[in-house]
C-alpha cells in the first residue's frame, strides 16, 4: 500500500511549485529539462513523485517542451557507459567548464556517507548538456553517433 502524503509534505510541494513558477515568469525558458523519475529501477518517495508531476503540468501550462532524461541515458551520453557514477560526470563536467564547476567539485563519496549537496549542481549541468547534445545529433542527422567528447560545447566542432 502506498505511503500517504501528508499535509505538511504537500505544503512542501506548494512552496516548490511556487518556486519553480517565480523562476519561469522571471527566466522565460523554452525548455524545462527534468530527470526522469519514472524511469525502469527509479524508487522516488510519493512526495517527490506528485512534485514532479506538479512541475510538468506546470511547464505545460507555461508552455515549455518537458524532456525527461533518465540517469542512464545521462551517463551513457556523457561517458559512454550507464555503469559509470555521478561523481564520473561531475569530473568530466569540471574538466569541460573549469572556471565554473572546478572549485564545486566535491570529494569522492567514501562508502556509507550521503551524497554531497553539490553533486546537485553537476545533475543539472549534465542535463543541460545532454538535452542540447542529443538534440544537435539529431539536427546533425547523427542520433545513434554517442558523443565521445564535448567539444562541441567548447570550439563549436562535433
Amino acid at each position: 500500500m502506498p505511503r500517504q502524503i501528508t499535509s505538511r509534505k504537500r505544503y512542501k510541494n506548494v512552496g516548490c511549485i511556487a518556486l519553480i513558477k517565480k523562476m519561469i515568469v522571471h527566466y522565460r525558458p523554452d525548455v524545462l529539462v527534468l530527470y526522469d523519475c519514472t524511469a525502469k529501477g527509479i524508487c522516488r518517495q510519493p512526495r517527490i513523485k506528485e512534485l514532479h508531476g506538479l512541475i510538468v503540468k506546470l511547464a505545460r501550462q507555461s508552455k515549455l517542451k518537458v524532456p525527461k532524461i533518465s540517469g542512464i541515458e545521462m551517463r551513457q551520453v556523457l561517458l559512454g557507459d550507464p555503469k559509470r557514477t555521478k561523481q564520473d560526470i561531475a569530473e568530466l563536467l569540471a574538466k569541460q567548464f573549469p572556471d565554473e564547476l572546478a572549485s564545486r567539485l566535491p570529494p569522492k563519496r567514501k562508502c556509507g556517507h550521503t551524497q554531497d549537496r553539490r553533486i546537485d549542481i553537476f545533475d543539472a549541468v549534465a542535463l543541460a548538456v545532454v538535452y542540447v547534445a542529443v538534440a544537435l545529433k539529431k539536427q546533425l542527422g547523427r542520433p545513434n553517433q554517442p558523443l565521445t567528447s564535448l567539444r562541441v560545447f567548447t570550439d563549436g566542432r562535433y
